[in-house]
This record gives C-alpha cells, sequence and structure tokens, in this order.
C-alpha cells in the first residue's frame, strides 16, 4: 500500500496546486471576507413566489390568456373565502353581521381587486325575477335591510330569486362564500404581490378574528396554496439542522476526528451560505419549489468534501505531513472533484428549456451553489486540513482500521469477478425491465383532488374538501375564450355555435356544469316570456338577444363584445381530466369550423394547469437528454473512453428509470415540483461514479489487474461513497415526516436516489468494467 501511495503523490504540482498552497493565509482572509459580505446578503432572502412565474408564460395557452386578461379577471387568481355557522343557516342576523364584516375585511387587504369582489353582501350580487310588467330585480342585500325577521325573510327570497345558490351560497343554506380576486401587481406601488404576506393577513384578520365555537372559515385559491407552502418551507430549517447533526455524527463515525468532521460541514455550510447570497445579489429568492435546493447544495458538498478528508487521512497515515497530505489530496482528487462538479453545475443548467420561471429560476440557484463548491470544499477546504489537521485519535483509527478490510472493500469487490458481475448485471437487466414497464405509467400532473402539494388532512385540503361538498360551484375552472371580430359576440351564429358547443361540453365525462353568456340569453329569453321554457332558446333576432341579456353579469363578454369566456366547472384538476377537456373542445372545434367564431384555449386555473402539464410532458424527454448528453460530453472530455463512460453512465439511467417507476407505484405525477428532481438525482449521481472510476483507471495505470484495481478504488474512494450515500440518504429521510405532502415526497424519491446511486455506482461500475473488458485480461476472463 505504501508503495502505491508513493506513486500516487509522485505527480507534478499543477498551477492550481501551487497558487491555492503558497498563498494560504491570503486565500483563508478572502474567503472569510467574501463569507462575511454573502452571509449579510443570504440573511436578507425572502420567499418568492408569483403566479406568472409558476406558469408557463410562453404557452399559447397561457398566451391566449394574458390577451384577455383584464377581460377575464374574474376567472383569474382568486381566492374564495367560506364562512359557515355551525348554528342553523345563514339567515341569521347575527351570522349576516359577521359575513358583512369578513367581507369588508377582505376588502382592505392589500392585493384584493375590490372592483371585482362578489358576495351577497356586495351591490353587484343581484337577484331578478319576471313580472307582469317585466324583469325587476335588486341587490340581494337590500338598502332596507336592518337585521330584523321581516329583512331576513327577504333576504332568504332574495337569495332563491339571484341563482346563487351553489354559487355564493351553500346548498344547504349553511354557509356563504366570498369570491376575491387579486390584483398580481400593486396600482399604486407597482410591486408584486407578497403572497406569504397575504396568506398571513387572510388568517390574522379573518380566520383568527372571525373564527368561533359558531363559526368556521375556509379559505382557497392559489394564493393560500403557496402561502401555506411558504409557511411549511420555513420548517426546512428544522430539517436542515437535522441533517446537518446526522451528517456530523456520521462523519464523526466514520473519521473518529471531530475537526475534520466538523471542517466538512462547515466548508458545506459555507457554499450554501454563498448561494443564498449569490441569489440575493441577483435579485432573486426562495420560492417554495426551489427550497431543496440548499439542502442539496450542502450534500453535493458534503460528498466532495468526504473524498477530501479522506483521502488526506490516507495520506497522513503513509506518512505525510499535514500540508503535504492536504496537497497529494488536491492532486489527487482536484480533476475528478472539477469534472463531476462541471457536469453537475452545466447539467442542472439544462433545466433552463422547462419554459417555467420557478424551475429556471431552481436551475440558476442549483447551477450557483455547485459552482461555488469547487471553491469552497475543493478549494477552501484543503487549505484548513492544511493548518488544523487529523486529530491523533483520527488517525489511530485509520491506522488500525488498515489492518482489515473494510466491510465496502470486502462486499462491493466481489463485483470485479466475473460471476458476480455478471449476476449483477443479469438482476439489473430484469429490474430495468421491471422499471421500464412501470414508468410507463407514470402520469404528468395531479393525481390527487384539492392541493397535491399539501397533504390530505391539511387545512388547505379540508377547506378545499368542504367547498366541494357544499357547493356547486367546483373550484377547478376550465375557460375557453369564444373570440370574434369586434359586437359580434352575441351575434346569432355565434351564439347558436357556442350554444351547441356549450350542450357538447356539458356531456363530458368530468364537467359539472357549463356557463356562458349563450346560457344568459336563454334564461332571459324564458324570463322575457313570463318564464315559459319553451322560449328557452337562442333567439335569431339580434334585438332580442340584447334585450334577453340586459341583466347578464359582469365577466361573460368583454366590453367591445369580441371575446365570450365559455365557463367550464370541472369535477377535479388530475390531468386525465383536463386532456379529455382540451380533446374535446378541439374535436368540437375539427367538426364545426368557423371563420366569425374561434375558441381559444385557455384560461382558469384549470386552463393554465393544462398548459403547465402541456409543457412538462413535453420538456421532461429533452431535459434528460440535455443532462446525459452534458455528462457524457464531459466524462469524454476527462476520460477519453466511450466503454469509461458507458460504465459511468449506464448505472445513472437505471435509477433515473428506477426513480420513475418508483413515481408511478406511489402515485406521485411529473410536474413543477417533482421534474426537476430527476435531474438533480443524476448530477448527484455522476459525483459517486467519476470519483470510483478516476480510482478505478489509476490502479490499471499502475499494473493492476481489473479486481486489483477495483480494490484499490474501493480503498480510496469506494468507501466514502458508501459512506456518503448513506449519510445523506439517512438525512434526507427526515423530510418524509414534514407536514408538506411533495417535500415528503422529495424526501423518498431524493433517500432513493442517493442510495440506488451510491450501489448503482458501487456494484455495475466493476461489473460493466468487466463486461467491456475495460483493462487487462484475466485467465477469468
Amino acid at each position: 500500500m505504501q508503495q502505491t501511495s508513493d506513486s500516487m503523490v509522485q505527480g507534478r504540482a499543477s498551477l492550481a496546486e501551487n497558487l491555492l498552497f503558497r498563498f494560504r493565509i491570503l486565500w483563508i482572509a478572502l474567503f472569510a471576507i467574501i463569507t462575511a459580505f454573502l452571509l449579510y446578503n443570504a440573511a436578507q432572502v425572502r420567499p418568492d413566489a408569483s403566479f406568472r412565474k409558476m406558469i408557463p408564460e410562453n404557452h399559447q395557452f397561457v398566451q391566449n390568456f394574458f390577451k384577455y386578461e383584464e377581460d377575464l379577471a374574474s376567472l383569474g387568481n382568486a381566492i374564495r373565502v367560506s364562512v359557515e355557522t355551525t348554528e342553523g343557516t345563514i339567515f341569521d342576523a347575527e351570522y349576516q353581521e359577521t359575513l358583512r364584516q369578513v367581507t369588508d375585511e377582505l376588502s382592505y387587504i392589500s392585493g384584493v381587486d375590490r372592483s371585482g369582489m362578489r358576495s351577497i353582501w356586495t351591490p353587484n350580487v343581484r337577484w331578478s325575477e319576471v313580472t307582469e310588467d317585466g324583469f325587476v330585480g335588486g341587490p340581494v342585500i337590500p338598502d332596507t335591510y336592518d337585521g330584523s325577521q321581516e329583512s331576513l325573510d327577504q333576504l332568504r327570497q332574495n337569495v332563491l330569486r339571484s341563482g346563487e345558490v351553489g354559487n355564493l351560497v351553500a346548498n344547504n343554506f349553511q354557509s356563504a362564500l366570498i369570491y376575491v380576486p387579486l390584483n398580481e401587481i400593486n396600482p399604486e406601488t407597482g410591486e408584486q404581490l407578497d403572497y406569504h404576506q397575504f396568506s398571513e393577513r387572510l388568517e390574522e384578520l379573518v380566520r383568527d378574528q372571525y373564527q368561533s365555537d359558531t363559526i368556521n372559515i375556509q379559505i382557497v385559491g392559489f394564493a393560500k396554496v403557496v402561502g401555506d407552502l411558504i409557511d411549511g418551507a420555513q420548517q426546512v430549517a428544522v430539517f436542515f439542522v437535522i441533517a446537518m447533526l446526522i451528517t456530523f455524527v456520521m462523519l464523526f463515525l466514520y473519521s473518529r476526528c471531530v475537526r475534520s468532521s466538523l471542517m466538512v460541514l462547515l466548508c458545506s455550510v459555507v457554499a450554501v451560505i454563498w448561494q443564498l447570497g449569490i441569489i440575493k445579489l441577483i435579485g432573486s429568492g426562495i420560492n417554495p419549489y426551489s427550497m431543496l435546493v440548499p439542502f442539496l447544495v450542502f450534500a453535493i458538498g458534503v460528498s466532495h468534501g468526504v473524498q477530501i478528508i479522506n483521502a488526506v487521512i490516507a495520506n497522513r497515515v503513509d506518512g505525510a505531513d499535514k500540508e503535504m497530505a492536504s496537497r497529494y489530496a488536491f492532486r489527487g482528487l482536484f480533476v475528478a472533484g472539477l469534472t463531476a462538479l462541471a457536469s453537475d453545475a452545466i447539467g442542472f443548467t439544462t433545466l433552463m428549456v422547462i419554459d417555467i420561471a420557478v424551475i429556471k429560476e431552481l436551475a440558476i440557484a442549483a447551477s450557483i451553489g455547485v459552482a461555488v463548491i469547487v471553491l469552497t470544499n475543493l478549494g477552501l477546504l484543503p487549505i484548513l486540513t492544511s493548518y488544523i489537521d487529523v486529530s491523533k485519535r483520527g488517525l489511530k483509527y485509520q491506522e488500525k482500521k488498515q489492518h482489515g478490510r473494510h466491510p465496502v472493500v470486502k462486499i462491493f469487490s466481489r463485483f470485479a469477478e466475473p460471476k458476480w458481475g455478471r449476476i449483477a448485471i443479469a438482476i439489473s437487466l430484469v429490474m430495468l425491465a421491471f422499471g421500464i414497464y412501470k414508468a410507463q405509467q407514470l402520469a404528468i400532473g395531479d393525481l390527487d383532488s384539492g392541493a397535491p402539494e399539501l397533504r390530505a388532512d391539511s387545512r388547505y385540503n379540508l377547506d378545499n374538501e368542504f367547498m366541494v361538498e357544499n357547493y356547486s360551484a367546483s373550484t377547478d375552472i376550465f375557460v375557453v375564450m369564444a373570440e370574434t371580430a369586434p359586437g359580434q359576440c352575441i351575434a346569432y351564429e355565434n351564439m347558436a355555435l357556442m350554444d351547441r358547443f356549450q350542450w357538447h361540453m356539458e356531456n363530458v365525462e368530468g364537467v359539472q356544469a357549463v356557463r356562458s353568456i349563450v346560457y344568459v340569453s336563454k334564461m332571459g329569453m324564458a324570463g322575457i316570456n313570463e318564464g315559459n321554457l319553451k322560449w328557452y332558446s337562442v333567439n335569431r333576432d339580434d334585438f332580442i338577444i340584447n334585450a334577453s341579456i340586459s341583466q347578464a353579469p359582469s365577466g361573460l363578454m368583454n366590453r367591445d363584445c369580441s371575446m365570450a369566456p365559455v365557463v367550464m366547472y370541472l369535477n377535479d384538476h388530475r390531468a386525465e381530466t383536463l386532456q379529455r377537456v382540451v380533446d374535446n373542445v378541439r374535436d368540437f372545434a375539427a367538426e364545426y369550423p368557423s371563420d366569425e367564431l374561434n375558441l381559444m384555449l385557455a384560461a382558469g386555473n384549470a386552463g393554465i394547469e393544462t398548459a403547465t402539464n402541456k409543457v412538462i410532458d413535453q420538456a421532461q424527454l429533452e431535459m434528460l437528454i440535455w443532462v446525459y448528453g452534458v455528462v457524457i460530453v464531459l466524462c469524454l472530455i476527462t476520460f477519453r473512453s466511450i466503454r469509461t463512460v458507458l460504465c459511468i453512465v449506464l448505472p445513472l439511467m437505471f435509477t433515473t428509470v428506477m426513480s420513475q417507476a418508483l413515481m408511478s407505484m406511489l402515485g406521485i405525477g411529473i410536474k413543477v415540483a417533482t421534474l426537476p428532481v430527476i435531474a438533480l438525482g443524476v448530477g448527484i449521481g455522476v459525483d459517486y461514479g467519476i470519483y470510483i472510476y478516476s480510482k478505478l483507471r489509476e490502479g490499471l495505470k499502475q499494473g493492476m489487474d481489473l479486481t486489483q484495481s477495483y480494490e484499490y478504488a474501493l480503498s480510496k474512494t469506494g468507501k466514502a461513497v458508501g459512506f456518503t450515500g448513506l449519510t445523506l440518504a439517512i438525512g434526507v429521510a427526515t423530510w418524509i415526516w414534514s407536514p408538506i405532502k411533495f417535500q415528503a415526497d422529495m424526501g423518498i424519491l431524493l433517500t432513493f436516489m442517493f442510495l440506488w446511486n451510491m450501489l448503482g455506482a458501487l456494484i455495475l461500475i466493476p461489473a460493466l468494467a468487466r463486461l467491456f473488458k475495460v483493462g487487462p485480461k484475466t485467465k477469468t476472463d
């Protein structure tokens, strides 16, 4: 072993090594100054969430929505607040006073579009009926309302005549709803809506203030989901601390050296500080979907730090002084580490192909984090070890371990032998076939109702369940924009085609109800004719059509009558439901083409989610091609061997397929929250393969056969790879107990990837090297 070590360190020092170690004090001072500056900025990083950032802005559906965004304000970003009484019905003076106060309170919260609010207490919600003299009507809450029994009886009558039962009033009359549209940009200040602050204001001013033993408050909507996600994301700090403690304990058990363990943790935490500080400096923040990035940076930092410490300890045991031991560690691992980190950083940038802003920000944050690890863990850590050194206790422990074979070496070295290598490949092929089969069943988009990012028993999902059970109007709204020439949206030919379209969509599975200006016109026609249902149809006379929509509520056509939204209320927002709706819209447009009316997809929260699903579906394969393309090119540049690249990349592909199979079996769909994890898993796994293969190649160059070379690789880096994979898996497994379901899902997936990438590298690299005849042939081949 001494001979091997000597041969390893006889190489010439590189320019990078000389620059790093000749000016160590200067570098430490520079690192300290930069860390202090970036720590100051990192402390100012705030949650950053935006409705526009979470949707594919360049998709045709979304572009169509933006074209008529102002006209569809009441169908866009909004929340729904339900006020429920646990005693009696809503026709109670005390309840109505509470509902009025909640409505007023909501109207004064910053970010609310007051003009679009709808409640039985807002003047834009009216009742109407047909009398001998024609239509009569007024606001549901009349000016004469005084809370008396007579006023309450009148209110009951007005509610029944308003058509709002099931919409703004629950079917069982035990709750009423307030519809609150939001302004993404504050028109007075020009600032973006702070969803976290808005959610906190809802809780403070509405839920906390008005909920009691007799009143329950339910709140749903995009803003509330994001607010709850950010609340849960703040608990990530707790899991981060737990992961750090677990990592420290595992590092100590591995090295029996407190100072070495602390140095690895310190450099990894410095990398996280640098990443967060740079994010702040470039004007970005942490959104709910990128909250795993700091842990990812920490994990990758630990992975590379363990390799450095492992090499330093080995060099010290072999007799080198503390400075030379650090130099030799840097010299032996710099190229492999730089290749791995470059693969990670460039690979993560390939997430930019996904045209969704939050994923692009995640890609930038991850790439920045990995880039700084080159400085903190490949640069700062060797400098620190050259001064602080390894404790005597740690050196004695390593010397003692050298007298016997490490369990990792003993177990995994067998896979370099022909028999065990063939068995490993055969089993892997069987598992791969199963994984490919299950991966074909992997769905795009959400597979659950409510907010799948949150747990089923979360407050939000319980509120959403209440809304679904008590109101006829679904919270999943899909909007088709019927576009015409200006002034022609209520022309008979267009109205007749919209009527046919509405009937067609009402008969689509998953569609609860469809509403449009046509529905209002037909109701108006019946009303004009004393409520006779024989007249419930679209009239051919444009003047009569004009009369029939005189009582139409706002939002069912735009000002110049060039667009009329067809609003569909869906049972849920599962991917298959959304795709079925889109297919039927397109089928209808193909069957009934029209030069006068264009059915444009899509708006509403369900319509936007459909666009997101389509972007994710198109991007997932492209993303993987880019990720693996980058890894393959960089590995090819470093190792200059196609067989070597195959040995490193095939285990990664195996893990990718198996992780997709796991997602399918767990009912986790590919969406904004989960797609990046697949690419991040590749980035983490390639580190293991590069480190192991670099030492395997080193052994081959020294004249060892494949089995001996692999034992050498295991003793030098394999032990560290096994330790790192196990440690990080244990740390991230704590996420399973997170209150946020998608973070728990990420915990499961990352735990799986850490372990399978580690096992894939340790088992399949030697087996594939044997299969591809890497190194000298032996008699057993």
